[in-house]
């Protein structure tokens, strides 16, 4: 399973934001990394702008590029808008969706949830990190004591976490169902995805 697992807040220190989470040490460092980080001035061409923006939702989402090319073509060839499909594909990716429900306290634990098997989706095992979920898909935390001991202390963490009105949640059972597909408004993502569709369009 292929993953990021080089140094996080330097990534988040290059784009200015928590891409991984929050972050008390970026606000007392919120200038790029490296020795010229703090009297950087450069600007930026159309391209690169479009390559900082992908970058950030390929890093939030915990994608290699390969995978996140993937997801654009895919969006390429669905109807509607490009960019907003894009965003709902990995929206409703099952490793996002752990996450979203509280399973796991961050995207990176969520996918390490389902890849190592304590996941079932419509009462079936599924260990895809990436598997597409669908409108009335039910997901559940598997009935083991190491499983739900792992989503009971994630979810007692990421309590401050509402948990978006297009997935239901059931605690007490460590259960979740999507209920519709999330609208571009209700994503909120840290990205400009129009800029990632041109970026690619090129």
């Amino acid at each position: 399973m292929a993953r990021y697992t080089g140094p996080r807040l330097r990534i988040s220190r290059r784009f200015g934001i928590p891409v991984f989470g929050a972050s008390k040490y970026l606000e007392r460092k919120n200038y790029p990394p490296g020795v010229h980080g703090p009297k950087s001035r450069r600007k930026h061409t159309d391209y690169g702008l479009g390559l900082i923006e992908k970058q950030k939702l390929r890093f939030f989402y915990g994608l290699m590029e390969k995978q996140f090319r993937g997801v654009y073509e895919r969006a390429r060839q669905r109807r509607g808008v490009t960019g907003v499909t894009m965003l709902q594909i990995l929206e409703t990716r099952l490793d996002n969706v752990i996450y979203q429900l509280g399973f796991g306290s961050t995207r990176a634990q969520a996918r390490q949830l389902v890849a190592h098997g304590h996941v079932v989706v419509n009462g079936r095992k599924v260990a895809i990190p990436s598997f597409a979920l669908k409108v009335s898909d039910v997901v559940e935390v598997r009935d083991k004591s190491v499983s739900r001991q792992i989503a009971t202390k994630a979810l007692e963490s990421s309590t401050s976490r509402a948990v978006p009105d297009w997935v239901s949640l059931n605690k007490d059972a460590f259960k979740g169902t999507v209920l519709r597909v999330p609208s571009r408004e209700e994503i909120q993502p840290i990205a400009n995805e129009q800029a990632i569709v041109e970026f690619y369009s090129r």
